[in-house]
């Protein structure tokens, strides 16, 4: 497998570039993943902040960028980035996906946070695309498996999530019932076992305090869509607190 596959934590909103210091160990990691990941032809990144009734991908050049969080300072609505879309590879992800087409739609904070700590240059194409509507667990699977003619060309696949994520519960966060869950999530990715692996990430809600941790699991899919292109064991490349909360990034490939 050529490419390389991370499913990891964005943090919250524009925070991790604002120098929120509830950040500063996922800001230390982004920073070192182009090191780690060297500069691939293209990143093609899922986020949990934007869901379809089908899979959807932007084909604008460039699409600019979607503030879609509240609330912040107004630096956090002048950001900057100028990222382009890798066009004809996102037609090829369209055509494996039987996915629809959109323009008219900006990169949104689960891609342009991330990849402006990794990527600061803007000067690798991006590609993204949608999760769906239906959040199930299952559908995102076959998505990922989809894709997996494209595992031996030179692109870096990110899933944008975050491995916890009860809006309410932060700021007075069950410590235990977060390292259970973020305990089982690491065994599941990391088994050699290909059947028991699907079936425990796909079984989610039945983990130790999987609802807990996802009320609602739009921040957890992507990590399937990742799992199933990879179709093999992950590895732990980060496990550390975000916003003082236990959260972690997987791997697959040469990392």
């Amino acid at each position: 497998m050529k490419a390389r596959i991370v499913y990891l934590s964005h943090g919250g909103g524009p925070l991790p570039i604002l120098g929120d210091p509830g950040h500063a160990a996922m800001v230390a990691f982004m920073k070192t993943l182009a090191a780690r990941a060297g500069r691939p032809k293209a990143i093609v990144l899922f986020s949990a902040h934007w869901e379809e009734a089908e899979a959807s991908v932007i084909v604008a050049e460039s699409p600019g960028l979607y503030y879609d969080y509240w609330g912040f300072p107004p630096e956090a609505y002048q950001v900057v980035y100028p990222l382009k879309t890798d066009v004809a590879l996102a037609r090829e992800l369209i055509d494996a996906l039987g996915a629809q087409a959109v323009v008219g739609r900006g990169y949104d904070h689960g891609v342009f946070i991330p990849l402006m700590l990794a990527y600061p240059d803007a000067t690798i194409p991006v590609v993204q695309v949608s999760q769906l509507s239906t959040l199930d667990a299952q559908a995102h699977w076959k998505m990922g498996e989809q894709l997996r003619p494209f595992v031996d060309e030179d692109i870096l696949f990110i899933g944008s999530g975050f491995s916890f994520h009860n809006i309410r519960a932060f700021g007075h966060v069950d410590k235990e019932k977060v390292d259970r869950f973020s305990d089982y999530l690491i065994e599941a990715c990391t088994l050699q076992d290909d059947v028991q692996r699907r079936f425990l990430l796909l079984d989610w809600q039945n983990a130790p305090y999987g609802r807990y941790c996802h009320p609602r699991e739009e921040h957890l899919l992507s990590l399937h869509i990742c799992a199933a292109l990879a179709q093999q064991a992950g590895s732990v490349l980060f496990d550390d607190e975000i916003l003082a909360t236990r959260a972690v990034a997987i791997g697959w490939g040469a990392w």
